[in-house]
């Protein structure tokens, strides 16, 4: 018995999911580019969900893929060195168990892209999709049925020279480009820092309206909400939650009232919608005032249409 099988079994088994997580994040940044060019109304105010795909494709090719090529490398390395045979059992049976697994895997992905083709998607999203899973498809099952099909260890194998260096190139050049689509970390940390504002104001605008239906009248300050037994407003919604800036209240003529503060960035279009309040508070990069709303007021505003 080959006192190597354990070893080799482990590095077909880890290069499996190393391959999984390459081809899938070359698939889903693929996908999210086709979906930031080829615009289609349906996805409409996607876009958040479109970035966090690239990110986490992002991160897994960065940790995956150069997994995947060093234990290529070894594979290959114990196949020279004789430790591992070409004709042995174990090769065979675990090419053929990632070979069905890319498989299922691929498949599952081609019906997704069908479905969404059929629930209405572009067809030249369709068909963009289909080409670059159909490309996928074919240079993972290509590999490795020659792979296992080959009947000497060369030292010098063009074919599978020529794949891992088109391979990587293509999957470095997926990386690189995935960069120009997906926000800096810079401007996601500043935007995820504005969303928590942006949810403290309307945990402000719940204290607001909480105080307005216990005495029928907008505070003062935001001092005259604290001091108050009834209403419960958290500290922490008072401040910015990095520079610890005050957030300001203002009121107005009649019954309006706004928040103002400093927003790092300019918000998106998902980024108003908060557990206190309908999404109404687009802003600016900068010094901006949000409006406030009474619910009362807006329920007269419903019940007069």
């Amino acid at each position: 018995m080959n006192s190597h099988n354990a070893k080799y079994a482990f590095y077909y088994l880890l290069s499996l999911a190393a391959l999984i997580f390459t081809a899938l994040s070359v698939g889903m940044i693929i996908f999210g580019i086709i979906d930031k060019t080829v615009i289609d109304a349906l996805n409409y105010g996607s876009y958040n969900s479109v970035d966090g795909q690239l990110k986490f494709a992002i991160s897994a090719l960065f940790i995956a893929g150069p997994t995947y090529y060093l234990l290529s490398r070894l594979l290959n390395l114990g196949l020279h060195k004789k430790e591992l045979d070409l004709d042995s059992p174990l090769r065979r049976w675990l090419t053929y168990f990632i070979i069905l697994v890319a498989a299922v895997i691929i498949l599952g992905v081609f019906i997704g892209v069908i479905n969404n083709f059929l629930s209405g998607e572009l067809s030249v999203r369709f068909i963009l999709k289909a080409s670059a899973m159909l490309v996928i498809a074919a240079s993972v099952f290509s590999f490795y049925f020659y792979d296992i099909k080959r009947k000497a260890v060369k030292d010098k194998d063009l074919v599978m020279i020529i794949f891992s260096l088109v391979s990587a190139t293509i999957v470095l050049a997926v990386f690189v480009a995935a960069w120009f689509f997906v926000e800096s970390p810079k401007l996601a940390r500043a935007k995820r820092l504005d969303a928590i504002v942006v949810n403290n104001i309307y945990q402000l605008e719940n204290a607001v309206n909480s105080y307005y239906a216990e005495y029928k009248r907008l505070p003062i300050n935001l001092e005259e909400i604290k001091n108050s037994s009834n209403i419960y407003l958290d500290e922490k919604s008072l401040v910015d939650p990095e520079t610890k800036q005050v957030i300001e209240y203002k009121t107005g003529e009649g019954n309006k009232f706004s928040f103002c503060t400093v927003f790092r960035a300019p918000s998106d279009e998902n980024q108003n919608s908060g557990a206190y309040g309908p999404g109404n508070k687009e802003h600016m990069a900068g010094y901006a005032c949000l409006n406030g709303q009474l619910w009362s007021n807006a329920e007269a505003v419903k019940l007069a249409q």
